[in-house]
Order: structure tokens, then C-alpha cells, then sequence
């Protein structure tokens, strides 16, 4: 029956033109339904996965879901893959297999344009233009991210310039949003740091993305984020720059909405890692969507 409710619930929104702006509100069938197409992303991601015997994992948001609503978060937004770099390397390889109706891969070597360090899946044919980026000419459409995973150093020392060196980075990449959305001397700041082309940052990056391995013990991180054990909770600081690869090697399948989806076996280190009290859920004022949008159109 929930599996009907959701093809009719799809089939019924077809036919409607979801166009909002300015972070007007999503009325619910609106939004589940954005969840719904985000949900024809995960699977299709899957599938090539599968064919070709890429790892992957539900990860942050999406994985909870999972564990805790065998699904969506109700209020949840927006969905998480995270890769290992050597099964990333293969998706980008593999995402020529992608059904284009359906999705496309996007990162800064398919979309110059795209300033992020990390992929997404964008759906065909739909708009979404998060708040401050208007400016930013690269392709657009409702998405999931997809992060890669790299290896940190194993000494601590190592860990904190590598975090420094990826902060400095991270800064420069979305430099092209602060000096539109920032104001004063922040403004200015990030002005400056815009004039650094997109290319050589990328290319330093690829410093760190080479001395990944799977093989390797190290603990890894996605390098043009923050690290996830520093955004929930205060985990020790020789544990906060960087997750075990066990996490992304230990695989099992769970149960999301109509399908199942990848993620890890250690599901409980992680999710207490990052959300600490996971399985309590937020105060009712704090169930609120996170991603905010100037314009978003399906």
C-alpha cells in the first residue's frame, strides 16, 4: 500500500508544475514529492553501482533516515552518497551509463562552471538555484551529493595541515558566492580570493586525492568539506579529522522508502560519530528542511 501511495502520489504531481521562489514554502505534497524525485536519483545511482560493483554508502541525513524512518527524515531535504576516491574515480567512469532522462553526473571536470569539490546527481529537466548562487552559470536541477572520500595523514600533526590546507581551499572555491552574499570586509575578503582560478585549486587538491588508497589504513574525510567529526559532536581530536575506512568497506543493504539503498554495517559508530543521540529526534521547531533556495522548479 505505501508503495502505491508513493507511485500515485508521483503520478498525480506529473502532471503539476512545481514552481517556487524565494524560499517560498513547499506545500507537503510538493515537498514529498521533491523527495520523491531525489528518490529516482538514489535508485538509478544504485543501479549502476550494482552493474558495475562500485562501493558505495547512504551517508549523513540519508543514512539516519534509513536506520531511524527506513526512509526519508520527514523534513529532509536533500540526500548523501559518500565513496571511497578509488570506487568515485570508477562512478565518474561509469556515469556514461546513466540514463539521461533520468539524471547526470556533475563536477567541476564535466561542468568548468561548478565550483564544489564533490559531485552531484542533477535530475533532468528540473531547476534548483540554491539562495546566493544565482550568479553561478554552471548547470542546474535538483540533485543528491555525492562525496569523495580521502585519505587523511596518519599523524595528527599531518591531519591538522592537511585540514588548514583544505580549509584554505574550500575558501577560494566558494569565494564566487561570499563576495555576492557576504558583506564589509568579509566581502572584500572573498572578492580577492575569487580571482584565484577555480583550476589551480583543483589541481592542488590533487595532491591529497593521489595518495589515496583503499588499501591504505589511514581514516578519511571528504577534502572540500568540514570534517564531519567536527559539525555534531566533540569527538576527540585524534578521531575528528577523519572516519575509519572500515565504515565505507563493510557494506550491507537497507530498506529506503520502496527500495533498498547501500550503506555501512557499522551504521550505530557512525551515526553516533556525527549525531551523537541519534535516534532522538530533533525539537519539533528544529524539523525544518535545511537547504534554502531562491528558486526551485520540477
Amino acid at each position: 500500500m505505501q508503495n502505491q501511495n508513493q507511485t500515485d502520489l508521483l503520478t498525480d504531481l506529473d502532471t503539476i508544475r512545481v514552481i517556487k521562489t524565494n524560499d517560498e514554502k513547499l506545500s507537503p505534497d510538493e515537498f514529498r514529492r521533491l523527495q520523491l524525485v531525489e528518490l529516482s536519483l538514489l535508485k538509478e545511482l544504485d543501479r549502476v553501482c550494482r552493474k558495475y560493483k562500485i562501493r558505495y554508502t547512504i551517508f549523513c541525513g540519508t543514512l539516519l533516515g534509513a536506520v531511524r524512518h527506513k526512509g526519508y527524515i520527514p523534513w529532509d531535504d536533500d540526500a548523501d552518497i559518500a565513496m571511497l576516491r578509488e570506487d568515485y574515480e570508477k562512478f565518474k567512469k561509469a556515469a556514461r551509463e546513466l540514463d539521461p532522462a533520468i539524471c547526470f553526473f556533475q563536477d567541476h571536470s564535466t561542468d568548468p562552471e561548478y565550483l564544489w569539490g564533490y559531485g552531484k546527481l542533477r535530475k533532468t529537466g528540473t531547476y534548483h538555484m540554491r539562495t546566493g548562487q544565482q550568479h553561478i552559470k554552471c548547470k542546474n536541477g535538483v540533485y543528491i551529493d555525492i562525496f569523495p572520500l580521502d585519505d587523511v595523514p596518519l599523524s595528527l600533526a599531518g591531519q591538522v595541515y592537511q585540514n588548514i590546507d583544505c580549509y584554505i581551499c574550500r575558501k577560494i572555491l566558494w569565494a564566487n558566492v561570499g563576495r555576492v552574499t557576504e558583506k564589509g570586509l568579509k566581502k572584500a575578503w572573498f572578492s580577492l580570493l575569487s580571482r584565484i582560478p577555480a583550476d589551480s585549486v583543483y589541481k592542488h587538491l590533487k595532491r591529497w586525492e593521489s595518495k589515496s588508497s583503499t588499501k591504505k589504513c589511514n581514516r578519511v574525510r571528504c577534502l572540500t568539506f568540514p570534517p564531519f567529526g567536527t559539525l555534531y559532536v566533540k569527538n576527540p581530536i585524534r578521531k575528528r579529522f577523519g572516519m575509519p575506512k572500515k565504515w565505507f568497506v563493510r557494506l550491507q543493504r537497507y530498506k529506503f522508502e520502496d527500495t533498498e539503498l547501500i550503506g555501512t554495517r557499522d551504521y550505530d559508530e557512525i551515526l553516533k560519530y556525527t549525531y551523537d543521540d541519534y535516534m532522538t529526534p530533533p525539537p519539533p521547531e528544529k524539523r525544518v528542511p535545511k537547504v534554502s533556495f531562491s528558486r526551485i522548479e520540477y
